[in-house]
């Protein structure tokens, strides 16, 4: 299953990725902000946290309890760590990245969007 969030992370407009030894952690970026990180818990739990609106950040902490929780290490109203060696579908999980990436995206400058969105042309 990470190979597979790691691969969509990496396929959507203006993906990069790097590696944090610090923190253990794959990180994902678009326009230099982070939209996704993979990395393992203390407990050898493996997760991701991604950026999530409040509204839907609360909604889904409720409907998934203990499977998604606020954001660890990260703001907890607008990150939510989700453990994903759960009962989650693939494309639920690649929702929520699809969604991070998406705030993050609308959330850069338009000169810097349409220089993404110029770079996947070619």
């Amino acid at each position: 299953m990470e190979d597979t969030l790691k691969q969509y992370c990496k396929s959507l407009l203006g993906a990069t990725d790097d590696f944090q030894g610090e923190w253990n952690a794959n990180r994902f970026h678009v326009g230099g902000k982070i939209f996704a990180m993979l990395s393992t818990n203390e407990k050898g739990q493996k997760y991701i946290t991604l950026k999530c609106n409040p509204a839907e950040s609360e909604e889904l902490q409720e409907t998934y309890k203990d499977v998604i929780i606020p954001g660890y290490y990260m703001n907890k109203t607008h990150w939510i760590t989700v453990y994903y060696e759960s009962d989650l579908s693939v494309e639920f999980l690649h929702y929520l990245i699809g969604n991070s990436h998406q705030l993050i995206f609308r959330n850069l400058t338009k000169k810097l969007q349409n220089e993404l969105r110029n770079d996947s042309i070619i």
